[in-house]
């Protein structure tokens, strides 16, 4: 991401390029943002992951005063529905002036299993709930402009209305 032109000779060709950054990093996050189109920033449903995920919301708005089309929004993962802190994830997280995503990742055995099997929980389990949940949260994130170009979001949605 730091050399000029780097980036863009490793995402020739392709429509979507994710960049997973380690969480607290913040030279690597501020690289990351300058070249994103969308800011996805994964937070379990805890109060201790609210409060940890601000560092990361301070370098969105940083980022967001250079680059004012910076696109940013937060995903409830590891999200267990039936607990009080799974009920109350949305309404802490809302809170914290980001857009959180409708789609949210469950605490699922088969996102940990998919790990073990070097696969993607689409691949590995593509009827788990993970996979189901997983396939709402990228269709959410490409209707919120994860995509470059009108072209490439309409291909990705036909693909989307056919599962």
């Amino acid at each position: 991401m730091h050399k000029p032109g780097q980036l863009d000779r490793l995402t020739a060709g392709h429509d979507l390029v994710v960049i997973d950054c380690p969480p607290r990093h913040g030279e690597i996050q501020r690289s990351a943002l300058m070249v994103s189109d969308v800011a996805v920033l994964p937070c379990g449903p805890s109060a201790a992951d609210a409060w940890a995920l601000a560092t990361s919301i301070e370098l969105v708005t940083e980022a967001q005063t250079v680059r004012p089309s910076l696109l940013a929004c937060v995903a409830i993962t590891r999200k267990q529905g039936h607990t009080a802190i799974g009920k109350g994830a949305r309404d802490a997280l809302e809170a914290s002036g980001l857009p959180v995503l409708r789609a949210e990742l469950g605490y699922r055995v088969a996102f940990q299993e998919a790990l073990g099997a070097g696969l993607g929980v689409t691949a590995y389990a593509p009827h788990d709930a993970a996979a189901v949940e997983l396939r709402a949260m990228f269709d959410e994130l490409l209707a919120i402009g994860g995509t470059r170009g009108k072209e490439s979001t309409a291909r990705h949605a036909t693909k989307a209305t056919r599962r």
